[in-house]
């Protein structure tokens, strides 16, 4: 089984979608089967991902569950997919927000609840592909693959401003894409394959990197998002139904950080270190900026929206400080911040819909009504802001010590958004949660059995990840090991600064931060 394992984890839910999409019968008993069926669709594939999981052996930092297949050999293209332990744990992390994903939506999303269940098991597919492909040309059209029903769940079943939020996202996205689909070629006519590992040992000129690199940054940035480059998250976050908003933040954003770390970090060493000074500085611009408007936002979902754009300035921070607990630290943060970030849009969504309104204005006194939430949303809270014992602060410590070998001051404002974090979100848990009961608030009843399976899974793994971090940085580390030793990125930004090889020199300890942090 295990040489079709990943194949099937990829196909398992786009084949859900098709029987999904033909359910036959009356519209509320075909929505009824419909979001059955992706529900243990999703469930299956989760536990075929944990069993992809338990096969994996971490101590082989190379590619495992391999897949090649002849597509257009002429032109050196092929169906080749395989996962490596970074590639592992977003496929994880996909398999596992997916049908939390699925039953929040189930009572929210009301209308057209079949073609809703197909379009998010193709996302599912979708993002399965991307993170397991091995050809350039398989992801590029993996990642165009998601834009599709990305905008369909943002345009169908969001908002008031639903089709500007769509439009802006899929313009936004498709934009960026267009200079990933330059560099693509570019590659290809100049190492004739676009076979991801073949590409890796290509050894393009220094010119020619930074050109390339470029263009990913500029392809990537907008999905990250990278300062300038947000102008779509706010609304497509705002407006998009809760289970949209939690895959868009949780899993779809992380699509950025992972290509930027494929095809800029690992890829082209030589231009990441030219490069590094400027996207850390936006990086460190995205975290504060994103932080301040946060806190001056009225409406509850727009707040969290904000604050998964500053923390995704602080993984931006993370993967160019080129040294082994940047990188650590970004890839530990993407997967942290994917689960409390769908977590919280999970718990301003339980009591928007109770409440009838977002508004932070309109709303005082829920825990009195909602204690179980409250106690849920105090935890998702402190993860957020980085509290020790949760996941979040074990990827902030690991970006802050990458950081602090670039420059002191680049780890003084990237630890802004843990200052700044604790700021808006203490303030809005306290305006939502305490104080006057307000409005209808004092009709509210606390969370279903239903919601509870939602949000129990997301704490637990919160937990789970500030506890014991080792069981997913041994995944990752030995990758992020081999490529910072095997590769000029060893001298790392701080070598310009005179700190010498920096990455090499404290490789080594990323176990033992991880251990120190987790105590």
């Amino acid at each position: 089984m295990q040489p079709i394992l990943l194949s099937l984890i990829t196909y398992l839910p786009l084949a859900g979608a098709l029987v999904a999409f033909l359910c036959p019968g009356k519209t509320e008993d075909r929505d009824r089967a419909a979001r059955w069926l992706g529900l243990w669709t999703t469930l299956v594939t989760l536990g075929l991902s944990v069993l992809l999981w338990l096969w994996f052996d971490p101590s082989v930092p190379g590619i495992q569950f391999a897949t090649r297949l002849r597509w257009m050999g002429d032109y050196g293209i092929t169906y080749h997919t395989g996962v490596d332990g970074i590639s592992l744990v977003f496929i994880l992390l996909t398999a596992f927000l997916t049908p939390l994903a699925l039953g929040a939506g189930w009572r929210s999303v009301q209308t057209q609840g079949r073609d809703f269940v197909a379009a998010m098991l193709m996302l599912e597919t979708a993002l399965f592909g991307l993170f397991s492909a091995q050809d350039l040309v398989l992801f590029y059209v993996f990642y165009e693959a998601t834009l599709i029903p990305g905008s369909l769940m943002i345009g169908i079943w969001g908002g008031p401003r639903r089709v500007w939020a769509s439009l802006q996202f899929f313009l936004f996205t498709f934009g960026g894409s267009l200079f990933m689909l330059v560099g693509l070629i570019t590659m290809w006519l100049h190492a004739g394959t676009t076979d991801i590992p073949a590409l890796m040992q290509a050894g393009f000129s220094e010119p020619l990197q930074g050109w390339l690199l470029l263009a990913f940054v500029l392809a990537f940035g907008v999905k990250l998002p990278l300062f300038p480059l947000h102008g779509w998250l706010p609304d497509a976050y705002s407006e998009a139904p809760t289970p949209a908003s939690a895959m868009l933040s949780g899993v779809l954003s992380k699509t950025g950080a992972y290509g930027l770390l494929r095809f800029g970090v690992l890829m082209f060493p030589d231009a990441a270190r030219a490069f590094a000074p400027y996207v850390l500085a936006l990086g460190v611009v995205a975290i504060l900026y994103a932080a301040f408007v946060a806190f001056a936002q009225t409406d509850m979902k727009r707040m969290i929206a904000y604050s998964s754009f500053s923390h995704m300035g602080m993984i931006a921070v993370g993967l160019f400080t080129l040294t082994a607990e940047g990188i650590d630290g970004a890839i530990f943060q993407m997967l942290s911040h994917g689960v409390v970030i769908a977590a919280l849009f999970f718990c301003v969504a339980a009591v928007a819909w109770r409440a009838e309104t977002g508004q932070i204005s309109a709303l005082g006194g829920v825990a009195r009504q909602m204690p179980v939430l409250s106690l849920l949303a105090m935890l998702f809270t402190m993860a957020n802001v980085g509290l020790p014992g949760t996941g979040s602060f074990v990827g902030e410590l690991l970006v802050l010590m990458g950081a602090v070998h670039v420059s002191i001051w680049v780890a003084l404002l990237a630890g802004g958004t843990m200052i700044m974090g604790a700021v808006y979100m203490l303030s809005l848990y306290r305006r939502v949660l305490f104080g006057s009961v307000r409005g209808t608030v004092g009709l509210l009843r606390d969370l279903t059995a239903a919601e509870m399976a939602v949000l129990v899974p997301l704490a637990v793994v919160t937990l789970w990840m500030g506890v014991h971090p080792g069981s997913f940085t041994r995944l990752f580390d030995p990758v992020v090991m081999q490529a910072v030793h095997g590769s000029a990125m060893s001298d790392g930004f701080a070598a310009s600064s005179g700190r010498g090889p920096v990455a090499v020199q404290h490789a080594g300890h990323v176990s033992d931060v991880v251990k120190l942090a987790s105590r």
